[in-house]
């Protein structure tokens, strides 16, 4: 398999030629090319060999090409929720924006992701998370692990079911049920 892997490192240069071809930002071609290694790590061993045993390199290449267009075309792909759906909103400070027929682009301008400043958002940050916690004590003491558990230390529902011991569907159930009653309770 390393040896497969290898190959796959070689042809990063080939990728971000066709992500080019889809899009011309920078940033999304380097993104949407790591996010595609990661995918070849992360793809079942099995299902990868038998590419690579099967037409070569050049399987693997066509296989990453569809792969690749998936990621910067669908808006289901995993791509797409972790880099461009994000971004998009973001950028949206900056769009043109008129109000009664005059165009006050330049007074949103100040808004952009790179002209806020980090004190802010971090105090923000430390004041929800606050509020939340102070929120969980009013909550029986299984609701308050479990949410815990999968908020705070980022675990995933299989990870947590599998190390609890509960059903996926009830740690679901609760969690959004937690949820629920949480944004009830902090928009009070």
């Amino acid at each position: 398999m390393t040896d497969i892997y290898e190959e796959i490192s070689k042809l990063s240069d080939k990728f971000r030629t066709m992500a080019f071809g889809l899009t011309t930002d920078e940033n999304e071609v380097n993104e949407s090319v790591q996010e595609l290694m990661l995918y070849f790590l992360s793809m079942n061993q099995e299902t990868l060999k038998a590419i690579y045993d099967k037409d070569g390199i050049d399987g693997v290449t066509r296989y990453g090409a569809v792969a690749l267009r998936r990621a910067l075309t669908s808006p289901r792909s995993n791509y797409y929720y972790k880099y461009k759906k994000y971004y998009d909103h973001i950028d949206s400070f900056t769009s043109k924006v008129t109000y009664n027929d005059m165009d006050i682009t330049n007074q949103y301008v100040n808004k952009h992701l790179y002209n806020l400043p980090n004190e802010l958002s971090d105090d923000y940050v430390w004041t929800s998370l606050e509020k939340i916690d102070v929120a969980l004590d009013g909550f029986t003491w299984y609701d308050k692990k479990v949410f815990e558990l999968y908020y705070y230390e980022g675990n995933t529902l299989d990870s947590l079911a599998s190390k609890t011991g509960i059903s996926r569907n009830s740690l679901f159930t609760t969690i959004d049920k937690v949820r629920v009653q949480l944004k009830y309770k902090l928009n009070e």
